[in-house]
């Protein structure tokens, strides 16, 4: 039963990418309560159980059906290509209430006794209240479970959607799509998404928001309903390589540390997707002024080169720095 979005001539000039730190919280809160998604964030795990355990996640783990509805005013489609979590956040307080109540009882019905039980029902009498309360709730998980790796995470991001966006550029929207996520096809004007649950939409010249998700894995996400922004969230590229730490032991990393040092063998190795010096810094538990001074060296060296992304400089291995990064 797959989702079906249907293009016309001018959705066709007006899909864009998008980052956004409220999806993440969002998708973080439904990883912990989802064992099947644990396999990819171990580490993420590890540094942020204690701290979860203080959160009371159950009034949002009721309205994420492990097929179903989840209200589109708590995660929607983000509101431009690189907004901060809390313009985000003041969006979902901003939500209207009769429109809420509708979009809760949606996800409500998606769970066996979700609609009769107490905390439902609560959630169905004050959507007003419910608003309020499930935007703390949302706002206290960005604080414990984002926040802190948000640099780390933001980089990978940002870096798909380089890379995603010079793909565009070479092989047109059409191929591109299916490149996105093998569960996605295109025959020219229609997106079929082969994934859980029936969706078609027309999207009547608002073009197709194309964003990548760390934590959405293994899900390709879309059904977001009118006046929600057409959007298809996809797992981002190097999610495998995320939480890794280089591996300093290897014969080839000790004798990159003695050419270039240790603190410029670190950057180069750790460049395994485009990344930027706070992404890097918070990586390598370095100072940013360190790491840019690197970046500065590794570049003029032919190692690196550096291009403007938004308001971020995004840097990456030349076939040189690859190399020596790799051992070859």
């Amino acid at each position: 039963m797959p989702f079906r979005l249907h293009f016309g001539d001018a959705d066709l000039l007006r899909c864009r990418f998008a980052v956004s730190p409220l999806w993440e919280t969002q998708e973080a809160v439904r990883t912990l309560g989802r064992p099947d998604r644990h396999g990819y964030h171990p580490h993420w795990l590890r540094r942020i159980r204690r701290a979860a355990r203080e959160l009371d996640l159950a009034p949002l783990w009721l309205l994420m059906p492990s097929r179903g509805h989840t209200p589109d005013f708590l995660g929607p489609p983000p509101i431009g290509p690189a907004a901060t979590f809390e313009e985000e956040i003041a969006a979902v307080r901003a939500a209207d209430p009769a429109a809420a109540r509708e979009d809760l009882a949606l996800s409500l019905a998606d769970t066996a006794g979700a609609l009769e039980s107490a905390r439902g029902r609560a959630l169905l009498a004050d959507p007003e209240r419910a608003v309020q309360e499930l935007a703390d709730l949302m706002e206290a998980a960005w604080h414990v479970l984002v926040e802190p790796e948000w640099p780390r995470l933001r980089a990978l991001l940002e870096a798909d959607v380089a890379f995603h966006s010079r793909r565009l550029a070479e092989v047109g929207l059409g191929a591109l799509l299916p490149e996105l996520d093998r569960r996605l096809s295109w025959d020219g004007r229609t997106l079929t998404v082969d994934w859980h649950g029936e969706h078609g939409r027309e999207l009547g010249g608002q073009g197709l928001v194309l964003m990548p998700s760390v934590f959405c894995w293994p899900d390709v996400i879309s059904g977001f309903e009118p006046p929600w922004q057409p959007t298809l969230v996809y797992p981002a590229r190097g999610l495998a390589g995320l939480w890794a730490e280089p591996d300093a032991q290897s014969a080839s990393a000790r004798a990159l540390v003695r050419l270039l040092g240790r603190g410029r063998a670190a950057v180069l190795t750790a460049l395994t997707d485009p990344a930027t010096t706070t992404g890097l810094a918070h990586r390598l538990g370095l100072a940013p002024s360190s790491v840019s001074a690197h970046l500065a060296v590794l570049r003029d060296a032919g190692l690196l080169t550096s291009r403007r992304y938004g308001h971020q400089v995004l840097y990456e291995r030349t076939p040189l720095g690859m190399a020596l990064a790799s051992g070859d």
